[in-house]
């Protein structure tokens, strides 16, 4: 299949914006729990009137404060109950957010801001104040700040007591569909962060309309999240959004060395989250068990669950299976549920491919993971496995009102209701993402099977194409071989190169664990591991069994172990955690080029 479409499942309404879903869902169930914030050691609850007060309160402090409707202000703050606050409460001033990533770099933060014409910044924390504080001077345009920690909400609330009410709904009614609802910066990672243009009618009417097709679970009685995802992100920001119009409660936990106990206490329904997260639940179970002695009972219950899953793909269970599925529920599966807050039965996942094993692992868990595909031009998601029809491996069908085209190069184009309008003050970049007829360029490689699911199989741009010629897609590599405990992330090379290689780093908080567990030293520093013989060992397994899913002319012949790590801080990953190919097939020049020398002397003496 070369194209497929998913009609709208609710009407387009042109005029509205999205602070109508909030007022909406005010009117129609006022009393409904819609978030919950950290109080002591639980949870404070908070309607959906309740909530609206304070978003009215704090617009209230932006209009007097001289903020006028189409301004932008920077916003800079961790995934918490005031990222949704701000978030709505500008949308009620008429004014536009321009998120910036609580890990950005002053330049980062000085290019988002001179860039989008911000007049004001708000951020959360001192530390976030003193990256922006550092860079103010080149920002003439940003004449106000406020700092949350600092009492920097209640501040603005403060000095919006004397604005009207009616004042606030006159601007809030301001925008329609069509208008800037905010400007969300690219990550960066191909290249400099370009401004997307985010429309009103793009949250408005792919959040209703994604609410129709899963109705399991953003409409069951007692519908809840836990959002620990970067809010700067278009990912979880959707949720946030979708969340508030369909009533589901929504709590946050950015600190993910909490995010266990806060899991344990909030008990959410479904959760969103990057396949790295999934990833390291898996490794971080199987380790322990290991530790415990009982790393055979978790590997065979591992097995049994993703034979489980197929088989139920197959339409039968076989006996046997059956009785070995209900002995791990008791003694693995329960327990890693209960981790997870033991009421999660469905996960969104995105931004990178899963992988059939762990999706297969965590549906015989009780976790169906639904995973989706889209972009920050696309308001996040383009397609999502929906509950009443999912594929395991695929990214799904289309959302209602919105297309899909692979083009005669393979690359994955969209059109419809959630992709963006333009790309900000950049005319040129934004005819260079659309087709002559309308359709969005997503630079993603993708094939559509006969029932119109998606799979996304690579990167235009990242397609490598060796000295043989043969075309080989990095991410068919790079995510079976990620998967392993022992490793960080990976990054295949080979571009114009006699064969394909790639450089491995180690995931330094798995590293103690496995080196303990396989009766080295646990002391071991990265750089030390890195060229331990047994170490090296145990990568090249990994990278061996990877290379039986693709030919040999893709399969990766030479390997180094890097005695580093790729960190948003070292400017190797985004904050959505992809790597950033360019940057470091740059940086680390030197070492790809030794791989080759070293391959090459070997090939040599041999």
């Amino acid at each position: 299949m070369l194209q497929t479409e998913t009609p709208l499942a609710v009407p387009l309404d042109p005029e509205a914006n999205a602070s109508d879903l909030l007022a909406l869902r005010v009117a129609e169930t006022p009393d409904r729990v819609i978030f919950s914030r950290p109080s002591g050691d639980g949870w404070e609850d908070v309607t959906a009137a309740e909530f609206e007060r304070e978003v009215i309160g704090l617009a209230k402090g932006f209009a007097a404060s001289g903020i006028e409707p189409g301004q932008r202000i920077g916003f800079m703050c961790r995934t918490s109950y005031e990222w949704a606050l701000v978030d709505f409460a500008a949308w009620y001033a008429g004014a536009v957010l321009v998120p910036v990533y609580e890990t950005s770099a002053p330049e980062q933060i000085r290019w988002n801001l001179e860039d989008s014409g911000a007049i004001a910044f708000l951020g959360q924390t001192d530390d976030m104040f003193a990256r922006f504080d550092s860079v103010r001077e080149r920002l003439p345009l940003v004449a106000q700040h406020w700092v949350i920690d600092q009492g920097g909400l209640d501040e603005l609330v403060a000095a919006g007591a004397g604005v009207p009410d009616e004042e606030i709904q006159r601007r809030r009614r301001l925008a329609v569909g069509d208008d800037l609802a905010t400007l969300i910066y690219t990550s960066g990672s191909t290249g400099k962060p370009k401004g997307c243009v985010l429309t009103h009618s793009n949250f408005v009417e792919l959040s209703r309309n994604a609410a129709t097709v899963m109705p399991e679970l953003v409409s069951t009685p007692g519908a809840s999240t836990l959002l620990f995802v970067t809010m700067a992100h278009v990912f979880a920001r959707f949720i946030s959004v979708l969340s508030v119009h369909a009533g589901v409660r929504v709590g946050h936990q950015w600190d993910t060395t909490q995010l266990l106990p806060a899991l344990g206490s909030f008990k959410p329904t479904f959760l969103l989250a990057v396949p790295r997260v999934f990833e390291k639940v898996f490794n971080s179970a199987e380790q322990k068990t290991v530790a415990e002695g009982k790393g055979k009972i978790f590997r065979k219950a591992a097995e049994v669950a993703v034979a489980h899953s197929k088989a139920l793909d197959a339409g039968k269970v076989p006996l046997g299976l059956k009785l070995q599925f209900a002995v791990f529920d008791k003694l693995v599966y329960a327990k890693l549920r209960a981790l997870l807050g033991g009421n999660a039965v469905w996960a969104i996942s995105g931004s990178a491919p899963l992988g059939d094993f762990l999706g297969h692992f965590y549906r015989s868990l009780g976790v169906t993971i639904l995973e989706g595909y889209g972009l920050t031009e696309t308001t996040a998601p383009a397609t999502v496995n929906v509950p009443t029809k999912y594929k395991i491996g695929t990214v799904g069908p289309a959302l209602p009102g919105v297309s899909l085209k692979i083009a005669e190069n393979g690359e994955v184009l969209v059109k419809g209701i959630d992709v963006f309008k333009e790309y900000w003050n950049n005319p040129e970049a934004t005819a260079a993402a659309f087709t002559e007829d309308g359709w969005f360029k997503t630079g993603d490689l993708g094939t559509l099977d006969e029932d119109g699911y998606l799979t996304i199989v690579g990167r235009v741009k990242e397609i490598l194409v060796t000295a043989g010629g043969k075309n080989v897609a990095p991410a068919a590599l790079e995510d079976p071989i990620r998967a392993h405990p022992l490793i960080g992330q990976v990054v295949v090379v080979g571009d114009k190169r006699p064969f394909v290689a790639a450089l491995i780093t180690l995931d330094s908080e798995m590293l103690p664990m496995w080196l303990g567990n396989n009766g080295l030293d646990a002391k071991m520093t990265v750089a030390e591991a890195a060229v331990h013989e047994t170490v090296r060992r145990v990568v090249g397994e990994a990278i061996a069994e990877a290379n039986t899913l693709v030919s040999r002319a893709e399969s990766v012949r030479e390997f180094t172990i890097l005695d580093t790590e790729f960190t948003e801080a070292s400017g190797h990953l985004t904050p959505k955690l992809s790597i950033k190919r360019h940057v470091i097939v740059q940086d680390f020049s030197v070492e790809i080029d030794a791989l080759y020398e070293r391959a090459a002397a070997n090939r040599q003496s041999a």
